[in-house]
């Protein structure tokens, strides 16, 4: 019987959801994907749940983005399926009716940014490191980090950061409003289940109406259309193969732009 790769707990009013996939990190398997996406389901129908923690339980990391790995026996149909697939799971947790706190430790890389970016509300742990890192790699945030970033930081910072591919140290992503606070390691999810329980303390239907009316102002369906309208001109290119391969052979890739 496979292990399960995400696990959640309940404790009064709060829910946490952990990632479970140590040995790469946490990177975002499908099985890792797919089991997001359920508890995301469960957790949308919840009526009792009034705050969630997402964060990267025992592993070394809070998530380390695609699972490159399994990405490199895959043809383009199926990283275009496995995509779109961790588009919709991330979305969810930015849907979900009740308020979301992400608790990132260790790195929180690509798609594990993008998922970071979807909560409401970031903790970072000091020695922790976040960054939308897709185009070293030939590929492009495609799990909604080109609508949400800017939103947060600016598009100005925005492009810099994906752009470059930069990683930021926590009190980088501090300093430009990425994250809400920075704590010390053993820290962090003390922090998270402290504002959780704050969260929790208050009227859930007013919480509930207060995170739609937020969400709805800032309108970001077009921005994602464009984003996956982007994100499929990449995908058959042979910059992407290429950076697949050198990822693989641990050597930096030589782009071709073509």
């Amino acid at each position: 019987m496979t292990a399960k790769r995400v696990h959640v707990r309940r404790e009064g009013f709060v829910a946490e959801v952990a990632l479970h996939n140590p040995e790469r990190y946490n990177a975002l398997s499908r099985q890792v994907v797919e089991e997001l996406k359920e508890a995301a389901a469960l957790l949308a129908t919840a009526a009792d749940v009034r705050a969630v923690i997402v964060h990267g339980g025992e592993s070394k990391a809070f998530c380390s983005g695609a699972d490159l790995k399994e990405r490199q026996g895959m043809g383009d149909a199926q990283v275009y399926e496995m995509v779109h697939l961790l588009r919709e799971t991330v979305t969810l947790y930015e849907r979900l009716p009740m308020p979301v706190i992400a608790a990132v430790h260790g790195m929180a890389f690509g798609g594990g940014c993008e998922l970071a970016l979807a909560c409401d509300i970031r903790l970072m742990s000091e020695d922790a490191q976040i960054g939308l890192t897709e185009v070293s790699w030939a590929i492009i945030p495609g799990a909604g980090g080109c609508i949400r970033l800017p939103q947060l930081v600016g598009p100005a910072v925005a492009k810099e950061l994906i752009f470059t591919a930069r990683k930021l140290t926590a009190a980088e992503a501090l300093g430009i409003g990425l994250v809400n606070r920075v704590v010390a390691r053993e820290e962090l999810l003390p922090a998270a289940r402290e504002m959780a329980v704050r969260i929790a303390a208050q009227g859930p239907l007013a919480v509930r109406a207060a995170k739609r009316a937020i969400n709805g102002g800032l309108a970001l369906g077009t921005g994602l259309a464009l984003e996956w309208e982007a994100y499929q001109s990449i995908l058959p290119t042979e910059d992407r193969q290429e950076g697949l391969r050198a990822f693989a052979e641990k050597r930096p890739p030589e782009y071709r732009g073509r």
